[in-house]
């Protein structure tokens, strides 16, 4: 027997959440399905003391708010886990867990997707799997004695064997996975590359907000060249401006990028000050904005001069580390934060460029009824974030409604 339904979404994230509730508002009939538990990711693929990257009343869908939390606060990833379930279980959205696609195909003239629990045709698909599929890690270093894991897998510092970390990779989840561990008194070495490095507060707001007036969240498109620049940003301790100098005074080693492993010895690159400069060109360039902004609008907000006094460069930059001698150093264990890669491999169409990346047009693909949602830079630079998903989804909706 197959099922059949209107529209199907897959994945019960933030993207099929926003999606489904959206399609509910329009009377579509439609059905999510997610392979493990509502926003499983943010359960089981975090480590244990993550927080949300912005505060809770920007990253929320606009008509919930978190229940029992401040507004200024960071939610920890179980709320907000536990934020989506309750969301959906107040509207009664029609979500089914425990149920993998392993295939999605063109049968006549509807979709088809394969599941665990039998087939599911339908006339319009929207792919709400998000962004974080397939863990990138890199293959360099072969010594099987050093402990390597993703930083999906990382939970918290007593779970690693003993000795000294290398966490590879200063975005978000990799500079505040090395804060922690130094925190915890490891030995720490952070492999930093190019980043961006907002402040966290500025003359008395969030960065978040901060983006919304400067409309850098509705930017259509990255720099050619930046897509995959990393954002240094931190709602950890309360929320701080993530500054590499102020770790290195916690105790972390900085280098500069991982490079070719051989004979128990790590090869950095010599790109360690630039890429530091490069983040605190960054830095500077948002609080430029946000002070011409103000001027402009004529907002009364404290002058803050002391946010430009930076730090001296510690030694570990201005005398950088060309090469690690794991065993030396005593590292056991490397982190890899390194990022993801998509994964459509159980999708069965023509709709994917060469780099794996689905062809769509703000989420709308070429074959009538298939749309994608929750990825980077679907419709703007927001789309990947909790709001932005919605404001996708809103959209995406309002286009299935329109098709009958």
């Amino acid at each position: 027997m197959v099922e059949k339904v209107h529209t199907l979404v897959i994945g019960g994230g933030q993207a099929g959440v926003a999606t489904s509730a959206h399609l509910q508002k329009h009377g579509v009939p439609h059905l999510v399905l997610e392979r493990d538990r509502i926003a499983e990711r943010w359960r089981s693929w975090r480590w244990d003391s993550l927080v949300a990257n912005g505060p809770a009343w920007h990253d929320r869908f606009p008509e919930a708010e978190f229940s029992d939390l401040d507004p200024d606060a960071f939610a920890p990833k179980e709320a907000v886990a536990d934020y989506f379930v309750r969301f959906a279980k107040d509207r009664s959205l029609p979500i089914r867990t425990g149920v993998e696609v392993t295939k999605l195909e063109h049968q006549g003239d509807a979709y088809r997707a394969i599941t665990s629990k039998g087939a599911i045709e339908a006339q319009n698909v929207v792919v709400a799997t998000g962004p974080f599929q397939k863990p990138v890690i890199p293959t360099v270093i072969t010594d099987p004695s050093i402990t390597q894991l993703h930083s999906n897998s990382y939970r918290n510092p007593a779970a690693l064997p003993e000795g000294a970390v290398l966490v590879v990779g200063a975005g978000s989840s990799g500079a505040q996975i090395a804060e922690e561990l130094v925190r915890a008194g490891r030995k720490v070495f952070l492999s930093v590359g190019p980043h961006d490095r907002p402040p966290r507060r500025y003359r008395g707001q969030d960065f978040v907000w901060w983006l919304g007036r400067l409309g850098k969240w509705d930017m259509k498109a990255p720099t050619p060249g930046t897509e995959h620049i990393t954002i240094a940003v931190s709602g950890a301790y309360g929320g701080h401006t993530m500054d590499f100098r102020r770790l290195a005074g916690l105790g972390v080693t900085l280098v500069g990028r991982a490079g070719a492993y051989r004979d128990g010895t790590l090869q950095i690159a010599s790109d360690l000050q630039t890429n530091i400069a490069n983040g605190d060109r960054n830095y500077l360039s948002v609080l430029d904005e946000a002070d011409a902004y103000a001027k402009a609008h004529g907002l009364d907000l404290p002058e803050e001069p002391d946010a430009r006094n930076l730090l001296p460069l510690p030694g570990c930059v201005t005398d950088p580390t060309r090469a690690l001698d794991m065993q030396a150093e005593g590292i056991g264990t490397v982190i890899w934060a390194t990022g993801f890669q998509l994964d459509f491999g159980w999708i069965d169409l023509d709709i994917f460029r060469e780099d794996g990346r689905p062809r769509h047009q703000d989420g709308v693909t070429d074959l009538p009824g298939l749309y994608f949602m929750g990825l980077p830079w679907l419709s703007c630079r927001g789309s990947a974030f909790i709001w932005g998903a919605w404001k996708d989804a809103e959209r995406l909706a309002g286009l299935i409604a329109a098709r009958g």
